[in-house]
């Protein structure tokens, strides 16, 4: 094995779960470098959130790191398939999304993937190119390269037959979507996370039944959320997504535990293992304040995503806010007038949605029910409260987020 192969190899490897396989892949290196013609990695993403978070961004990472080496990646924007549903490792059928809510979201994720990828070296393609053109012949051909049998070895599918609960024959049909990608596009390497490899694994037999090589899997972690136990998520609101303000990300990222935060420092940066063990020997010998890790992680990350001003300024509102307790300067200012106000007076729910604190009426009832609503540093306990708003008046959810009213 060359000196090149060796060390591509040696960095690519970093922080994987599943590399399938090493033999595979030095071989496709070798003609590649020999040809001075780059690898194609592939990396599809369903646009069902309009926002990219940093769970995207483990893999991400691996794949700035492929276009380092010079190679390039497919980034499959998966409009077709975000209209079917997957499951992706839960235990029932994910929902499908209209059209327009896939084109917002794919426009989304095109504008943010670049504060990662460098542009100059990904193609983007949405998989609806070669789907739309299918006709059922085409669908029916597709479903005979694979057996039922085969699809109960997903480990989701395993266990929800066995429990008797429903699964639908599309679902079955999504991973043959999957990997009928990689044969349109003859990838060399696919990426996914760990729970994505039984479709990474289909894509492989696809491959092979067309006549052509076989990609290379590399799965990478899931990064747990900022709870720490479930993965990153919009649904569970345990997300830091990479376009949120750079005040939003820091705070966020000095949310988490100490022990997430080395997690965090492995999956996310540029660090060696060797350079993470080093610092929590550090944290734990007391020679380096988690704290101050922590501002250090948070400032890197909103510097990648924004720039080193940014930065400064985030760390600055941070240490004004929760670390001399004083309140943020550029709180949103809502003016009494522009409430809907009955007798003078505003259900509580309503007054924090319309002050932008939360999603809906419903956001706010859960906050309150979880003891995260505060009116002028007292905190709120009934959803059913009525309030008359007044000059002044500081409201406040969770940690970060504040509004004032005024006349």
């Amino acid at each position: 094995m060359n000196t090149e192969i060796q060390r591509q190899l040696s960095i690519l490897k970093t922080n994987t779960v599943n590399f399938i396989s090493e033999e595979l892949f030095c071989e496709i290196l070798k003609k590649s470098l020999d040809l001075k013609k780059p690898l194609r990695i592939k990396f599809g993403a369903d646009p069902t959130a309009p926002d990219i978070h940093l769970g995207h961004m483990v893999i991400l990472n691996k794949l700035r790191q492929f276009q380092n080496f010079g190679h390039t990646v497919d980034f499959i924007i998966g409009d077709f398939t975000a209209m079917i549903g997957d499951p992706s490792g839960k235990s029932e059928t994910r929902k499908p999304l209209n059209r327009e809510q896939v084109q917002l979201h794919a426009k989304t994720y095109q504008e943010q993937i670049f504060k990662i990828l460098d542009k100059e070296k990904t193609n983007i393609i949405f998989n609806s190119s070669w789907f739309n053109k299918m006709n059922f012949k085409d669908v029916l051909k597709l479903t005979s390269s694979c057996s039922v049998a085969r699809m109960l070895e997903r480990d989701d599918f395993s266990k929800r037959y066995k429990s008797g609960q429903s699964i639908s024959i599309v679902e079955f049909l999504y991973p043959l979507m999957q990997g009928y990608d990689s044969v349109m596009l003859d990838s060399d390497i696919e990426l996914g996370g760990t729970d994505q490899t039984f479709n990474l694994l289909v894509g492989r037999d696809l491959q092979r039944d067309a006549g052509q090589k076989e990609q290379v899997i590399i799965t990478m972690p899931i990064l747990e959320g900022t709870d720490g136990v479930q993965k990153m998520s919009k649904s569970l609101n345990n997300y830091i997504g990479i376009a949120e303000q750079p005040k939003d990300i820091f705070g966020k990222v000095m949310s988490i535990s100490d022990n997430l935060m080395f997690r965090y420092l492995r999956l996310l940066t540029d660090r060696t293992e060797n350079d993470v063990a080093d610092l929590e020997n550090n944290v734990k010998n007391e020679k380096i304040h988690p704290m101050e890790l922590k501002k250090e992680l948070a400032r890197e990350l909103v510097t990648k995503f924004y720039d080193k001003t940014s930065a400064v300024h985030a760390e600055q509102e941070f240490t004004n806010v929760f670390s001399k307790k004083n309140l943020p300067e550029d709180m949103p200012v809502i003016k009494i007038k522009d409430l809907p106000l009955e007798n003078g007076k505003i259900w509580v729910c309503r007054l924090l949605h319309n002050c932008g604190l939360t999603k809906s009426t419903s956001d706010a009832r859960r906050m309150i029910q979880q003891g995260a609503v505060q009116c002028n540093g007292e905190k709120i306990l009934s959803v059913e409260m009525k309030i008359v708003p007044e000059e002044g008046m500081i409201l406040k959810v969770g940690k970060r987020r504040f509004a004032k009213i005024s006349q």
